[in-house]
């Protein structure tokens, strides 16, 4: 009896993981399709087969052997970095090299895992704090602009109406947070999706087209898209795409060992980097895009405070149904925009929080580590919120530019390098990681 009600509170809570990813796993597929002119069917299948294989990645992330398998409970989707220079690749080489890529790219992943993993020491906590911290913050303009209807540039943004409906879901989430008890507390992000959807339907701004519009059942097919080519340059870019994805997934990884009072050894590392490749491999060959570990479902599991795997096993397996039934999985996009919005809101900002919580081993008596956190997140969020700076540069390397969780990865990176060196003096400096992983 106690086990059963065990996995009913878990299936719930692996609910509430997978409406928080839900908007950021389809934004994607629906992102690279509009930019490739993709027909209605096309993205229909886009969207099932991206969260059928966001099901299938998280498993993979989640069973630990031998070979692959972090153990965390982590979700993975797909990389939103890589969706300008996949656009890129299928204006320029053809759709067959977008899958060529995204293949070579799962390939490598796999093969560096080892030499990543030992590369530890370029991640103490002012690195993988400021990556966090950065993620969080640049994130949320997304959540405010879903509060205000989604497309900034619509007659009806910022509609009063749409405003209530985002911060009646923030005062939900609230309520549940302050006067809810044990498993009830833990579902504040879902009770405040529920409830503010509800209130939504009741004054008709609940959408039920897109149940009608998708098909009964749908089958994963292998090269839907036709044969993957294998373009040098595009194969490249993706390379350089995916080991910045590496490093988001390191944060990742840090924060929620973190949080789960784990550490993150380099065994688990080169696991989890083997699972996140063996990942992006299944998606070039069914045709969806690279993976990565979701940064918002960490706001979810330290608002949650529930630190076990198995609430993400039932993430996982309502992913695959899902992706196999995309009139269930509809059912996930009537949650109206500033519904989600607000709920985004919410987590985001507990994603910035948990990057605070990392910098807080880090010593900010040394003016150097100041600067490292001070240019890197000055560089994600001000090339974030004006990526058109770089516009006289070439188009490959605006991708970059353009894109402020890279630019504050790297910049983060190479500054803790410069600054502390590599491997003798930076030992001292990553000690402290060891000790934030011994406690929540």
């Amino acid at each position: 009896m106690s086990t059963q009600d065990g996995n009913g509170k878990a299936a719930v809570l692996g609910l509430q993981h997978l409406l928080a990813m839900y908007a950021g796993a389809v934004a994607v597929p629906l992102l690279i399709g509009t930019g490739l002119g993709f027909n209605e069917s096309q993205m229909t299948y886009l969207i099932s087969i991206d969260i059928f294989m966001c099901g299938i990645a998280t498993l993979l992330q989640l069973t630990v052997n031998k070979f692959f398998g972090i153990g965390l409970p982590v979700v993975l989707g797909c990389a939103i970095q890589a969706v300008a220079p996949l656009i890129l690749i299928g204006q320029n080489k053809g759709i067959g090299a977008i899958y060529g890529s995204i293949i070579a790219a799962g390939v490598f992943i796999v093969l560096i895992a080892g030499f990543f993993s030992k590369v530890e020491k370029l991640f103490p906590p002012v690195v993988t704090g400021t990556v966090i911290t950065t993620i969080g913050l640049t994130l949320i303009p997304v959540a405010i602009t879903k509060m205000g209807g989604g497309d900034a540039a619509a007659a009806n943004f910022g509609n009063p109406t749409l405003l209530m409906l985002a911060f009646v879901t923030i005062v939900l989430i609230l309520v549940v947070q302050i006067f809810g008890k044990g498993f009830v507390r833990s579902i504040a992000v879902l009770v405040g999706l529920v409830g503010g959807t509800l209130l939504a339907m009741a004054l008709g701004l609940v959408d039920f087209s897109t149940i009608g519009h998708a098909p009964l059942i749908h089958v994963p097919q292998p090269f839907y898209f036709g044969t993957p080519t294998f373009d040098v340059s595009s194969i490249l870019l993706m390379i350089i795409i995916s080991i910045v994805s590496m490093v988001e997934s390191t944060g990742v990884y840090f924060a929620l060992g973190d949080i789960t009072g784990q550490k993150v050894q380099e065994d688990d590392l080169k696991r989890g980097y083997r699972a996140e490749g063996l990942a992006v491999v299944l998606g070039g060959i069914f045709n969806t895009f690279p993976y990565t570990g979701f940064s918002q479902n960490v706001g979810l599991v330290q608002l949650s405070g529930i630190k076990t795997r198995r609430p993400i096993y039932f993430s996982a397996i309502f992913l695959i149904i899902l992706g196999l039934f995309p009139k269930i999985g509809a059912l996930a996009q009537i949650i109206p925009e500033p519904v989600l919005g607000g709920g985004m809101l919410v987590m985001f900002g507990m994603v910035a929080v948990q990057g605070m919580k990392m910098l807080s081993s880090v010593d900010f008596h040394d003016e150097k580590n100041l600067l490292i956190i001070a240019i890197s997140i000055g560089f994600g969020l001000g090339f974030n919120a004006m990526p058109t700076l770089f516009n006289q540069l070439p188009a490959t390397v605006q991708m970059f530019t353009g894109n402020g969780i890279v630019m504050s990865s790297l910049s983060a990176i190479v500054l803790n390098l410069v600054f502390h060196g590599y491997p003798r003096k930076l030992k001292a400096v990553a000690e402290p990681t060891k000790a934030t992983h011994s406690h929540t």
